[in-house]
């Protein structure tokens, strides 16, 4: 038997206290955006027991009905009454307007605030995502959808998954070590059948997708504590951008501590990591690596990125310099270049839905970043050089 290294990420339910909150600050957005294509968005929201409190910077042409877009999207994430926390909740608005000292680098084109941020690619699945963050997140797809459909009417809607995987001495994944599942549940139902249909019902069907089996994982947690009946808001304090590893990577590349809920294209946490994705992948996708991270930096106020580093882990193709000066030619990384490329302000993307289930890897939607449109690009421009 050999040798083998373990690696884990873990998901969320769009019901986990802090996906609430990332998702109404992203409502909010989206209604800001719908009407007004410029607006700016700094929005952050923290929700306990009965009580949302939302709070930022907004300047905008439009008016948002603050109140009715947080109880409808708490409808819509499955709170009711009875579970502590419901769309009859307290509601504390203290947002106001953006700085003008800000605005006075963003109008000329500039990047929003200084930051770095890191997207990645990597040969483990179809969608060139890290495997362990693809199962855990689609393992919370199903179980939501069940239990919004009342195929398991005792679950609620709070709920986390993890995933640990064993890689061979050859860095390839060999098998599924552990899975974790907590389902906050109804009072009345055993610990034992909680397990038996998580396991049967949501578990399963998703290992199968990607041609594991069930049977052979080492170790299931389903609901380890034994009892998981207060939960949401209730039971933790929600706030927005506290889960920015599930938004992304399950751990598996770098993260440069920005969030990105609540943020308007401007900001370049959000605009700079969806970026950084889009350009990860289009170098794997061109089978200039297997694997690659690529890291942007930003000045405020400054439109051109400060830095740009590609790492291929020792799987590249072509030599770091190279790639990365190949990523200046073929793709524009100004914020307004960004904007407009992945059509960012455009409408046609709904930020609360990635919000729910995170914002990079998802094949349900038609994101531009998942794109690999600029595969042939970088390829013709590193054979010229």
């Amino acid at each position: 038997m050999g040798k083998f290294t373990y690696f884990t990420s873990e998901f969320v339910s769009p019901g986990h206290p802090d996906k609430i909150s990332d998702q109404i600050s992203d409502a909010i957005l989206d209604e800001c955006l719908e009407r007004d294509p410029d607006a700016r968005v700094a929005c952050e929201v923290f929700c306990t027991t009965g009580q949302v409190i939302v709070g930022g910077e907004i300047t905008t042409t439009t008016y948002v009905d603050i109140q009715k877009v947080i109880r409808e999207k708490i409808r819509e994430i499955g709170y009711r009454e009875g579970l502590g926390f419901d769309p009859n909740c307290g509601v504390l608005n203290g947002i106001h307007a953006q700085s003008p000292d800000i605005a006075m680098g963003v109008d000329t084109g500039g990047a929003g605030d200084q930051g770095i941020m890191f997207g990645g690619a990597v040969r483990e699945t179809p969608e060139l995502m890290p495997l362990a963050i693809v199962l855990a997140r689609e393992i919370l797809v199903l179980l939501t959808r069940l239990t919004r459909e009342g195929a398991l009417p005792w679950a609620r809607p709070d709920a986390k998954s993890q995933v640990t995987l064993a890689y061979d001495e050859t860095n390839r994944v060999d098998h599924v070590e552990t899975v974790v599942v907590s389902v906050q549940h109804e009072p009345d139902v055993s610990q034992a059948f909680i397990r038996e249909e998580v396991i049967e019902k949501v578990v399963s069907p998703v290992l199968r997708r990607y041609g594991l089996d069930p049977g052979a994982i080492k170790r299931y947690h389903i609901n380890p504590t034994g009892r998981f009946v207060i939960g949401g808001p209730s039971g933790d304090t929600g706030l927005t951008g506290r889960k920015i590893i599930v938004d992304t990577y399950g751990g598996y590349f770098r993260h440069g501590g920005g969030a990105f809920s609540g943020k308007d294209p401007s900001k370049v946490d959000r605009s700079g990591a969806y970026a950084a994705r889009w350009v990860a992948k289009n170098i794997v996708a061109a089978d200039l690596a297997d694997k690659c991270e690529v890291q942007l930096s930003y000045a405020i106020g400054v439109a051109e990125p400060v830095s740009i580093k590609v790492d291929t882990f020792g799987t590249g193709k072509v030599d770091e310099a190279s790639l990365s000066e190949a990523v200046r030619t073929v793709f524009d990384l100004t914020p307004r270049g960004i904007e407009k490329a992945l059509e960012l302000r455009s409408g046609k993307i709904k930020y609360q839905n990635l919000a729910a289930f995170g914002h990079i890897g998802r094949t349900d939607l038609d994101t531009p970043w998942e794109r690999t449109d600029k595969a042939e690009a970088l390829k013709k421009v590193l054979k010229k050089n």
